[in-house]
């Protein structure tokens, strides 16, 4: 049975578990706000498993998030006549710009990924203090497209939901058709054997950590706009969580194993734990506590994953 079917099944008893308690966990209305509550979520991990799959790491999108929403929120605050569409093309350029920062250290200057973000992320985390000043931008000076955006709905669907589905379908698309996409899985997988077979392996890992950066952008002038305000610490911490949701979703911090619909299960795992907690009147603390043993269990399945794919090529090789 595939990993990802079994968190499935695992999802559905937590959700019967807990319906079983509360029927209300059971209705349509409830099933949206868990999707809509993890749409953001989801963005961050589409742009992320692009980037786990190289071998990398972008420790830097939770920081990358706060400064784009940052200055979209100063933006829009200056000049409250500014299309959102202009804001949301700032989001996504500044995001990219930040993210490529990443790409050009990792990729022509051959530094360690994690070291780079984790640079980048204090660094990111600081400008976000200067461009502020350390003041807020409130919800009366949040521009109103940026607040009506995250608040609309499509056809009875929350306009999140439908941002994110957009978002993960085309970064699951381009890695699975698109020849770009291809190499990057090939990269993960053996990166000497990428190199002699040809791939761009520079081109490839710039891309992905703009488009890493871009979609934390994206979800830097969402965020500002859901909960309308932009702050210093905005979504501190968040890193781990969207490297949490990737592991969870069988993406091997190894490189070169895992996908964007695993992933999204590792989402939707999340999401559901979280909605179930104060549902079944459990202290959120324990929340940290399950997605912990979660990851060090799906660690544990995706080493003996690699182990076993590695397997056959060693009883050939013996033979």
């Amino acid at each position: 049975m595939r990993r990802d079917h079994v968190l499935l099944a695992v999802i559905a008893v937590i959700v019967l578990a807990v319906g079983w308690r509360a029927p209300v966990f059971l209705t349509l209305r409830n099933a949206l706000d868990v999707a809509n509550e993890s749409a953001l979520l989801a963005i961050l991990v589409a742009g992320q498993v692009a980037v786990l799959l190289t071998r990398g790491v972008d420790l830097s999108v939770a920081s990358n998030l706060a400064l784009t929403g940052m200055a979209c929120a100063l933006v829009g605050k200056a000049f409250p006549g500014a299309p959102i569409a202009l804001l949301l093309l700032l989001g996504l350029g500044l995001g990219a710009l930040l993210g490529s920062v990443n790409g050009v250290l990792v990729a022509r200057c051959g530094l360690p990924p994690i070291v780079v973000t984790l640079g980048t992320m204090s660094l990111y985390r600081g400008a976000v203090f200067v461009a502020s000043g350390g003041a807020w931008v409130s919800e009366q000076d949040v521009h109103s497209g940026i607040k009506a955006l995250p608040r609309a709905e499509l056809a009875g669907v929350p306009m999140l939901i439908v941002i994110a589905a957009l978002a993960v379908g085309a970064v699951a698309a381009w890695l699975r058709w698109g020849p770009g996409g291809r190499e990057v899985i090939a990269l993960g997988n053996n990166p000497e054997a990428a190199v002699y077979a040809g791939i761009p392996q520079r081109r490839r890992l710039l891309q992905v950590y703009a488009l890493s950066g871009a979609l934390a952008g994206l979800v830097g002038v969402l965020w500002v706009g859901r909960y309308a305000i932009a702050f210093t610490e905005l979504a501190a911490g968040y890193e781990l969580t969207v490297i949490a949701a990737c592991v969870i979703g069988g993406v091997s911090i190894a490189g070169g194993i895992g996908n964007v619909g695993g992933a999204m299960v590792g989402v939707l795992f999340l999401g559901v734990v979280n909605a179930a907690l104060p549902v079944i009147q459990v202290s959120p603390f324990w929340q940290q506590a399950i997605a912990g043993a979660v990851i060090l269990l799906s660690v544990a399945v995706n080493a003996g994953a690699r182990a076993k794919a590695r397997l056959p090529i060693l009883e050939r090789m013996s033979s």
